[in-house]
């Protein structure tokens, strides 16, 4: 569900923003006033819409527009293509997103919705509040380069031009280009083309930039920083299972969960993700150890039909199992940072017998899903921690890259390599959606412009072709609609 305080918060804000205007254009006194300051500074206020217009841009807009003909003809009409082949591709992707929701709606568990190509994000939901800052900015750089395409290749067909602007919808920005209408009906379909297309075009190389930076990020910041040695502790959850004198610290470095090393944070996540797919490994002991270190306790099953062992109070002790010399199934209670350093891991009492013929296979006897792991930070002393995998991961922050010099910031890497990544998840989506032949985005001016371009030979009457266009629009609508509304059901609702 939506969180409440979220919402709250944007009702609340818009509330107070719309009663303002609404004060201000009902007084006598102050709306003469108030109405020239909005138009001066080119604002207009609508509920839970405002927007800024200005053409202190236009001169800018212009030199870029004319800046290479020759280059900028060629620039926009890849575009061209690459617009008109996005607005068939982005038809597929949707049907393609379509069936994976109805798949996953028809499905008991959702628990593959992360593999969909294209998903509805909602802040507080889907999208930590945390990381709400590289999602406005980097959706709101996407729309301005968005736009600057537009307004880039109307200058250049000469399209006059006629502002800037940027605007709020209840929590998303966005930018926009105002040019003369008159002027753009006045040129050829193709010419047309051009401009409606810019925008998914800049947009798809906005994202290519964004990669581009990205995959070579480690090189890029070699000489500060070096990888490959482990996952850099950055943030760790205060109370959490990772916290306190024997849990981890920020700059710590984890080479190793259990015995699948680690060398980056995809590394730590996939062990992570390894161990909580694979049953709980045992750790080899020697049979005089292990009797030495046990201590008679009583023996009981939990709900889940797991075993106990050790006492309720016992912060320090877990219950093991393992196979006695009449094949039966024995439990013993020991503390487990003794019994378990630097002892090897097992699957069976074979693993341990290849070293020592009188070692034994001892394996945790914890509940259904909770793991004990082992997570080595050298020079610390391991961590051991009991739980689901996946409260760990969210538990601790980690970086891939470690600083070569103390001055240098440990979270400068995670900051650049997550807003790339939002940059060019973003900027993709926009440039599918807008390519989408749907009423009121890019795709309806770039279809019309299609089909009066390719078709004006073969169906002469107007009338007929717009009918067709019509009939796409209407497909192309419903089809985006259908993602919409059961995307943000999937995300809410379930």
């Amino acid at each position: 569900m939506i969180p409440i305080p979220l919402v709250v918060t944007v009702l609340g804000g818009w509330c107070v923003i719309y009663l303002a205007d609404t004060l201000l254009l009902s007084s006598k006194s102050l709306k003469t006033n108030y109405e020239e300051w909005l138009s001066t500074q080119g604002l207009s206020i609508s509920p839970f819409h405002i927007r800024w217009q200005t053409n202190i841009f236009n001169r800018l807009f212009y030199k870029w527009g004319r800046w290479k003909p020759r280059f900028l003809y060629l620039w926009f009409s890849m575009g061209m293509v690459f617009g008109v082949l996005a607005m068939f591709g982005s038809m597929i992707l949707l049907g393609k997103t379509l069936v994976q929701t109805l798949n996953q709606m028809m499905a008991e568990s959702p628990a593959s919705q992360n593999d969909r190509i294209l998903q509805v994000v909602v802040p507080g939901v889907n999208l930590p509040i945390s990381q709400l800052s590289y999602f406005f900015s980097a959706i709101f750089i996407s729309g301005v380069i968005h736009e600057i395409g537009h307004g880039m290749a109307a200058v250049r067909e000469t399209v006059r031009f006629n502002g800037f602007g940027i605007f709020i919808f209840i929590l998303y920005p966005g930018a926009f280009v105002d040019l003369l209408t008159t002027h753009l009906q006045m040129v050829s379909p193709v010419q047309q083309l051009r401009i409606f297309c810019a925008g998914v075009w800049h947009n798809f190389i906005l994202g290519l930039v964004g990669i581009l930076i990205l995959f070579p990020l480690p090189a890029l910041l070699y000489p500060f920083y070096y990888t490959g040695v482990g996952a850099l502790v950055t943030e760790v959850v205060e109370d959490s299972p990772a916290s306190g004198p024997r849990g981890l610290f920020v700059q710590d470095i984890v080479t190793q969960v259990q015995d699948c090393p680690v060398t980056n944070v995809d590394g730590w996540h996939a062990c992570l993700a390894d161990i909580s797919q694979k049953p709980q490994v045992g750790y080899c002991m020697n049979s005089a150890t292990l009797q030495q270190l046990h201590f008679p306790s009583r023996v009981y099953k939990r709900l889940d039909g797991s075993i106990e062992c050790c006492s309720n109070n016992s912060l320090s002790d877990i219950c093991f199992s393992y196979s006695g010399n009449t094949r039966n199934q024995l439990y013993v209670c020991l503390p487990a940072r003794k019994a378990i350093q630097k002892s090897p891991e097992c699957r069976s009492d074979i693993d341990c017998q290849k070293g020592d013929a009188s070692s034994i296979c001892a394996i945790p006897s914890i509940e259904n899903q909770t793991r004990l792991i082992r997570v080595k930070h050298p020079p610390q002393l391991e961590m051991l921690f009991i739980g689901y995998p996946v409260h760990l991961e969210y538990a601790v922050s980690l970086s891939s890259f470690v600083p070569r010099y103390n001055f240098l910031s440990i979270h400068l890497p995670v900051v650049i390599e997550t807003f790339c990544k939002y940059l060019i998840s973003l900027s993709g989506a926009l440039a599918v959606i807008n390519a989408v032949p749907c009423f009121a985005l890019d795709g309806q001016w770039i279809l019309n412009s299609f089909l009066e371009a390719t078709l004006s030979s073969f169906v002469v009457q107007k009338e007929n072709r717009e009918l067709l266009g019509f009939f796409i629009l209407l497909a192309g609508s419903a089809l985006l609609m259908a993602n919409v509304v059961l995307g943000l059901w999937m995300v809410t609702a379930r």
